[in-house]
């Protein structure tokens, strides 16, 4: 370490410091000879000298005039085998208390992006959920980005930790390994996740990095960073496919925001950072697909006030390949998952890759939800007696197929006392098709909640 220059000014989590020789690099991590545990991270230069950093703890024990020394490099994590099966935090501090991690290799977060364009492959192979509603509606490719929008209390980790569940704890697959990052969300929802990898046995394959709500801006925001370069290290030096589960990207953006605002930049469109747009490109570069291996990532974005316009949650739709967007009024009317199937898609969904019976009934079972919604709002009006004898068939269909759609979880059996179920594919689509063709125009839409496959109730 190089003797850089000293502190002059404290304000919050923003330092000052006014450099002797040198000039450190933007992201380079200054620390005190005293206290180096205590990092701070250069964010800009404000005059030739003047640097300003923010600094990852509390600031109470800084002094104005204390010297400063430059580490020569942006923040390191640990990456390899041996972090797998353990949970620990940005600066790779164990949060388990199974013991510190053992030295090996670290990677810095802010490294350059090792794929190149002609490297970057398209992912085209469907992996399976066992939840009927993604499935059909919005089929999760091997390789590729899904986005679980929601706003408070509708169920996203739920839905999330359900795809965990089927994903790596049930199938147990040796082909993937699983990277988790806790960005801004509740630690009880992480620890209740670990249990559940124990229990399952599968700890050993996944790696889990947390940065609570509870931490700073700083933290927060470069523990979603820190995912994707774990992610992306086991992709390129140990040609693993990945899964990474992020929950919350929108708080990876909020965090941002806060740190605009500590560091006093001029705020953009909806009163967000001017850099947010980039920030998302980057973080979602590192988590691309190529010749080595994949990355097939899962994120959980939070939705202020229900808006699926919010500039910060618009600036996640052009990276995603399938989304899921939950509604509090699939919510209120008792079917969990509380997906809207109607603005649910995936770019996935094509002849050429789920094959052509899957399209085909997908698409009339888009077109009848269509004309059901229409429909439901005469419903509202006058009743259903009123409506002519087709329209009632159609609006029967509709429910038929939206309370089909709905599912128990086994992440949450003890909440709600139902078996969790997994169906799969092929028996999702051909429900569908029963549905769709009228097999069922007599029977109670009521008798299709939470059934798993209609062929294993009937």
């Amino acid at each position: 370490m190089k003797l850089t220059g000293r502190i002059t000014d404290i304000t919050g989590q923003i330092v000052h410091v006014e450099v002797y020789g040198e000039k450190p690099a933007i992201h380079d991590v200054l620390v005190t000879q005293d206290k180096p545990e205590m990092m701070m991270e250069v964010v800009a230069g404000l005059t030739e000298n003047v640097f300003q950093c923010i600094c990852f703890s509390r600031t109470s024990s800084l002094k104005r005039n204390v010297e400063v020394y430059n580490t020569g490099k942006s923040l390191e994590i640990p990456v390899g085998d041996y972090v797998l099966g353990r949970v620990f935090d940005v600066f790779g501090d164990v949060q388990d208390g199974l013991g510190e991690l053992k030295s090996g290799d670290k990677k810095e977060i802010f490294g350059e992006v090792e794929s190149t364009y002609d490297e970057v492959i398209p992912a085209k192979e469907i992996i399976e959920t066992g939840i009927k509603a993604i499935d059909f509606f919005s089929p999760m490719l091997k390789g590729g980005k899904l986005g679980l929008f929601g706003g408070a209390g509708v169920g996203k980790t739920v839905l999330l930790t359900e795809l965990i569940n089927n994903i790596v704890i049930s199938s147990k697959s040796s082909n993937f390994l699983s990277v988790f990052a806790a960005v801004g969300e509740r630690s009880r929802e992480a620890h209740e996740l670990i249990e559940n990898l124990n229990e399952a046995k599968v700890m050993n394959s996944v790696a889990l990095i947390l940065g609570q709500m509870g931490e700073n801006p700083a933290v927060r925001f470069r523990t979603a960073l820190a995912g994707a370069t774990l992610a992306s290290y086991f992709r390129d030096v140990k040609q693993k496919d990945v899964l990474f589960f992020i929950d919350n990207m929108y708080r990876y953006a909020q965090a941002g925001n806060e740190l605009s605002i500590l560091t006093s930049s001029l705020p953009s469109e909806g009163g967000y950072q001017p850099t947010l747009t980039s920030e998302m490109g980057i973080l979602h570069q590192r988590l691309m697909s190529n010749t080595s291996s994949s990355i097939t990532s899962v994120e959980a974005i939070f939705v202020p006030s229900d808006d699926l316009t919010d500039y910060a949650v618009r600036s996640i739709f052009p990276y995603l390949d399938a989304t899921i967007v939950l509604s509090r009024g699939v919510y209120q009317q008792g079917r969990m998952p509380a997906i809207e199937l109607l603005e649910s898609n995936s770019s996935s969904l094509g002849a050429d890759i789920v094959g052509q019976f899957h399209y085909d009934t997908a698409i009339q079972a888009k077109n009848l939800l269509q004309k059901s919604l229409q429909i439901e709002r005469l419903v509202n009006l006058i009743g259903v007696a009123e409506l002519s004898l087709e329209d009632q068939t159609t609006y029967r269909r509709g429910e038929i197929l939206k309370n089909y759609m709905t599912q128990s979880f086994k992440v949450v059996e003890g909440q709600t006392g139902l078996p969790g179920i997994s169906v799969p594919l092929p028996q999702t689509i051909k429900d569908v098709d029963a549905i769709l063709s009228g097999k069922y125009d007599n029977s109670d839409p009521d008798k299709f909640l939470y059934i798993g496959g209609i062929d294993i109730t009937n």
